[in-house]
This record gives structure tokens, C-alpha cells and sequence, in this order.
């Protein structure tokens, strides 16, 4: 059953033990830090009740109504609905968020792939995936993703050094494993549970390993522990910064102080081979929404850029056109991987249907290596102003207001307080703390740079350059 605002709200209210700036909080659904995007996703079950968005938001399967983000794909207009979905919580809200659960669920979606992996360790992990996916579905919680440790010294095993720099179990009991270490997620400190598995760890030969776990944790458990960044929201007037006032997703050391993980919520267990299966195909389908997050950053830095050339008349000048055209470029290379990526999806080994893996993974790329070129393309035009500018007090100071008036206002259509705004949108987009901090969260959120690069190299269909080479260049027959 989809869930409404106050239902989330009220399940994130369990005494959870959370702390920012040094201080423990109470409840995360108050904290100023925290409510902006508590809010946000309690809009987004909201939306799922709307007869505004209803629609949009949610379908009708075997008699129950569900979340679009959440059912399993296994047609293209699964895909088109998920899109479209995406595109209405973005749209409604005004910005972009990452970490809301559609782009996370879909990482269980590829355990459920790996059954025949997860058969070979013990068949009961393969029907624990499969009950907690269509547990999703059913109950419609927040769901969150914990890939991070905070690791140590990788060049050393982890047997070598601190062992808790890595997740691992600690023991065993008959009423689940008792795990021990820490992982980085964001959104962990007001979501409901998190996919929980391992980062790949230095191995060697080893067939079986404590570190090599896998699990749906309850981020309600007893002996967790969060430790968060400090937040951007309530940091500096909303006028000032709008975008980090109400977008920003905070980050959160989790801290697994002996805890229990019930059996059932166990997806693998001890098996290097299962690990590695997971984090090579972790991303097979959670990588698309995570790409179209980046297509709605795009048209943001094209919407401020165009808008401040307008303003001050330069939407003529050939070189304003030629960035303004980069930009374009930028934006419709990832609407054409998305785009493409649905209409050449491909099945997968569970009968599923995923985006078509090449073109999703080299979208991706595309996405991140060049998002931090489009932001100074972007920074460019909108000019040096976004970092001289102003805050909103001394537009409306009786002493300093009429200067600024004069100064900001450019015609009939933009006066000084419309001009101000753009600014301060620009701005933090692109040029003050919460900009810089998107930016790194995007280059590594669902990994780094060069595991982009391997998977695209897993996934890319070397063998017909190799054919057509072949053929024209009229090689043998004993040429591999």
C-alpha cells in the first residue's frame, strides 16, 4: 500500500540515535537541518495520493495500487512511467534530489538477477531477495543504499589493521548475524531502511570472507549509531540560497555498533564470488535514474545562463551562442543515452528488462566527466556578478536599497528584485558551497570515475568493431 507524508513521517519518529554539529537530535522530521528533505519525500508519497499526480505517480498491479519507482521493470513502459515519474517529483519540487529511494531500489533488482550466484551460497539468500523486493512494493518504505566504509589503509587486508574500517560479521546466532564497522549514506539518518553491502575489499585468493555481506538493514535497530555532516540548510538566509535551503541531502556516517541482522534479512553471506557478482552489476538499472538527475542539473544551468544573457542583451553574440550551444550538446547527449537506452533495453537473467547497459553506462560517463566543464561554461555566463552580488538584506536596507535598485534593476521586464533572484539561484548552483558539494557527490555517488570506465569496458559490445575490421580489412579466418 503507498504510504502518505505523516505515515513516513511517524516511521522515521523511533528514537533513532542521530547526531550533528556534536548534538543529538530528537527528531529528524523538526531538525531544521533535516526537514527540508524530510518534507520533500513526504511530498513525494503525498504525490502518490494527489489526483494532480496520482497518475504520474503510481499503477495498478494485481489489485494494488504501488509506487511506480518501486515495481519491478519487465517492459519498456515500465521505463517510460519510470521516467516520467522522476520528471514529476523534479518538476513539483523545483530542484533536483538524489538520494529519495527510486534511484536505490533498483540496485536490489540485480541481486534478484544474481539468483543462480546466490543459489551456490545458500538457496534461502535467493528467496529472501526476492521476499524483500516484493516487500518494497508492498509497503513502500524509504529505502536507501549503504555502499561506502570509511576503509583505512586499502593498500593492507583488512585482517591487517583495525578491522572495523570495513563492515564485517562478528558472530553468528540463531537469530541472524551480528555485523560491526561503519558505512557513508546518504539520507540514512531519515530513511527506513538501506540496501547494505560490501565495498570490494583486497581479497586476494580468498574464497570466503566475514567482510563479504550483504543485507537490508532496519535503520531503526538497536546498537546504530548516525553521525552526520553538518548541513547546508538553515546555514545562511533561504533568499540568499535557495537551492541548498531546500535540496540538501545529508550525508551520514553510520555507525554499526553490534548489530543484530535478523536471517531474513540476509542476502549473501561470506562469499567473495557473491560480492563481486553484486558490485559489477550493482548499478544495471539504479544508474538510470541516477543519470536523469543529471539531465534536470542541465537544463538548470541552461535555464540560469540563458536568462542572465537575455537580461543583459548578449543572447546575440556568437560566442554566447557557441556556449549556449555546448550546453544543448551536453544536455541532449544524455536525453539521447536515456532516450535510447529504454527503446534498446535488453532482458535480463531474471526476465527482467533493463536499459540497454552500454548506453546507460556510457551516459553515465558522459553525465559526470563533463558536468564539471558545463558548470564553468555555465559560471561564464552568467557572468562575474553571481559572486559580488549582494544578500537580500542589503536590497531591502533603506540605506544601501535605492543604490541597489539602480544598479540591479536592467529594464521594464527585470527589475532589481527578479535580478536578485536569478542570482542567488545561480550562485548556488553553480558557485558556493552546496555547488561544490554536488559536484563531488556526483562524480562518486554511486562510484568513482574510473568504475564508470570498467563498467562501460563489461558492457560494450567489443565484438562488432572486431567483425567489421575483420571484414574489411579482409583478415583470416584465424584472427580471434
Amino acid at each position: 500500500m503507498i504510504r502518505t507524508g505523516n505515515e513516513y513521517r511517524d516511521s522515521i519518529r523511533d528514537n533513532r540515535e542521530v547526531y550533528i554539529n556534536g548534538e543529538r537530535v530528537r527528531d529528524v522530521t523538526t531538525h531544521p537541518m533535516f526537514k527540508p528533505l524530510v518534507d520533500i519525500r513526504a511530498r513525494i508519497y503525498d504525490m502518490q495520493h494527489d489526483a494532480k499526480t496520482a497518475e504520474t505517480m503510481t499503477i495498478n498491479q494485481d489489485g494494488e495500487t504501488n509506487a511506480v519507482g518501486n515495481i519491478l521493470p519487465t517492459t519498456t513502459e515500465h521505463w517510460h512511467r519510470k521516467r516520467a515519474a522522476t520528471d514529476c517529483v523534479l518538476d513539483t519540487i523545483g530542484g533536483v534530489v538524489t538520494r529519495v529511494g527510486d534511484e536505490t531500489v533498483g540496485e536490489m533488482w540485480s541481486l534478484y538477477d544474481g539468483k543462480s550466484v546466490l543459489d551456490e551460497v545458500d538457496p534461502q539468500f535467493s528467496e529472501n531477495i526476492a521476499k524483500h523486493i516484493h516487500r518494497v512494493v508492498a509497503e513502500d518504505p524509504f529505502h536507501v543504499s549503504a555502499n561506502t566504509d570509511p576503509k583505512g589503509d586499502r593498500s593492507r587486508p583488512p585482517q591487517e589493521q583495525d578491522p572495523d574500517m570495513l563492515l564485517h560479521v562478528v558472530k553468528e546466532t540463531d537469530a541472524g548475524l551480528i555485523v560491526r564497522g561503519a558505512k557513508y549514506e546518504t539520507a540514512a539518518a531519515y530513511a527506513n531502511q538501506a540496501f547494505t553491502k560490501p565495498t570490494i575489499a583486497n581479497w586476494g585468493n580468498d574464497a570466503y570472507s566475514d567482510y563479504a555481506v550483504g543485507f537490508v538493514c532496519d535503520l531503526g535497530s538497536e546498537n546504530l549509531k548516525y553521525i552526520c555532516r553538518t548541513g547546508f540548510a538553515g546555514r545562511a538566509n533561504a533568499d540568499d540560497y535557495p537551492l541548498a535551503n531546500r535540496f540538501d541531502e545529508v550525508d551520514t556516517l553510520v555507525i554499526f555498533d553490534n548489530v543484530l541482522v535478523p536471517w531474513e534479512n540476509v542476502l549473501f553471506y561470506r562469499h567473495t564470488r557473491a560480492a563481486a557478482f553484486i558490485r559489477a552489476t550493482l548499478h544495471r538499472y539504479s544508474a538510470f535514474a541516477f543519470v536523469q538527475r543529471n539531465l534536470k542539473v542541465a537544463d538548470m544551468m541552461i535555464g540560469a545562463a540563458l536568462f542572465n544573457v537575455r537580461q543583459t542583451g548578449l543572447n546575440n553574440q556568437p560566442a554566447v551562442q557557441e556556449k549556449l550551444s555546448r550546453l544543448a550538446v551536453y544536455r541532449e547527449g544524455i536525453n539521447a543515452h536515456l532516450t535510447a537506452a529504454i527503446a534498446l533495453a535488453e532482458p535480463s537473467p531474471a526476465g527482467l528488462l533493463m536499459p540497454n547497459q552500454s548506453l546507460l553506462y556510457t551516459g553515465r560517463v558522459l553525465a559526470c566527466s563533463q558536468l564539471h566543464e558545463m558548470m564553468h561554461l555555465a559560471r561564464e555566463l552568467c557572468g562575474g556578478q553571481i559572486c559580488v552580488t549582494p544578500d537580500k538584506a542589503s536590497f531591502e536596507a533603506p540605506e544601501t536599497r535605492p543604490w541597489l535598485e539602480k544598479y540591479y534593476s536592467i529594464n521594464e521586464e527585470w527589475l532589481s528584485d527578479d535580478r536578485r533572484k536569478l542570482l542567488a539561484f545561480a550562485r548556488d548552483l553553480l558557485n558556493s558551497d552546496y555547488a561544490g558539494h554536488r559536484l563531488t557527490f556526483q562524480l562518486f555517488a554511486q562510484s568513482p570515475p574510473f568504475a564508470h570506465l570498467a563498467a562501460v569496458y563489461r558492457n560494450f559490445d567489443w565484438n562488432e568493431p572486431l567483425r567489421f575490421v575483420k571484414h574489411s580489412a579482409g583478415l583470416s579466418d584465424r584472427v580471434l
